[in-house]
């Protein structure tokens, strides 16, 4: 699988991400001839493969691909593709990052090609710890102490998991002018989860606050075994 950025969603998509490429042969219908080479240097570009940690293209490029300018084209035009693809992929913009990316749905069990449970489960930690309570970055020591008391032991299975998050472009490293580091979300990392699964997860821990426990308890049930429910990534 190529390492593209991804989201989380319910099993009973599943079945309906057989074959994302028939995706593509739908698109002539919705886009123009220059927007359908837009959207394929998006999806080209938003592969971690390719760009090496610069994912997506920002919305300038976009716009002089397209020729246009302007709000209207340019929501207009993710607006058209999301609906010829969205079975398969959503592109999305993060206008506090001005990238514009492409995502694919990816059910969670074929998700663990790419993450393991624990990264998920870092992920998940740094998304709330910023997303939710709006922190800047996150700090390794954070995941040291939410994950258990500082040892090499824990400190090197920690790296590891955190090392895929940063390969498939989920977080990038912070500069906090500081030998400590720090992670920020990316524009994947920040949508990598859907509105079906963030309530799943939401269901599971009853609004109380996030605990590492909890989360891997979360994957665990939901995504790692398979008599029951999963939600997917999408890549």
């Amino acid at each position: 699988m190529n390492k593209e950025a991804m989201e989380l969603e319910n099993e009973e998509n599943e079945n309906i991400n057989d074959n994302p490429l028939s995706a593509l042969q739908s698109i002539q219908g919705f886009l123009t001839k220059e927007e359908e080479l837009t959207f394929m240097q998006i999806l080209f570009s938003s592969s971690a493969t390719i760009r090496m940690g610069n994912f997506g293209l920002s919305r300038k490029e976009v716009e002089k691909l397209l020729g246009v300018n302007g709000d209207e084209a340019f929501f207009s035009f993710l607006k058209r593709v999301n609906q010829a693809v969205s079975r398969y992929f959503k592109v999305i913009y993060d206008e506090r990052k001005n990238q514009v990316v492409s995502l694919m749905r990816v059910p969670a069990k074929q998700a663990r090609n790419v993450l393991n449970k624990e990264s998920l489960a870092i992920l998940m930690f740094i998304f709330y710890h910023q997303e939710v309570l709006q922190n800047e970055y996150t700090l390794f020591s954070q995941l040291i102490n939410s994950f258990g008391h500082e040892s090499l032991q824990v400190t090197r299975k920690i790296q590891a998991n955190v090392d895929p998050l940063k390969k498939i472009g989920a977080i990038e490293i912070y500069d906090t002018n500081s030998d400590e580091e720090a992670y920020q979300l990316t524009t994947i990392g920040a949508h990598l989860f859907s509105d079906s699964f963030l309530r799943r997860y939401a269901e599971f821990s009853q609004s109380n606050q996030l605990h590492m426990e909890d989360v891997l308890r979360f994957f665990k049930r939901y995504n790692m075994n398979g008599g029951v429910p999963d939600d997917t990534l999408e890549a």
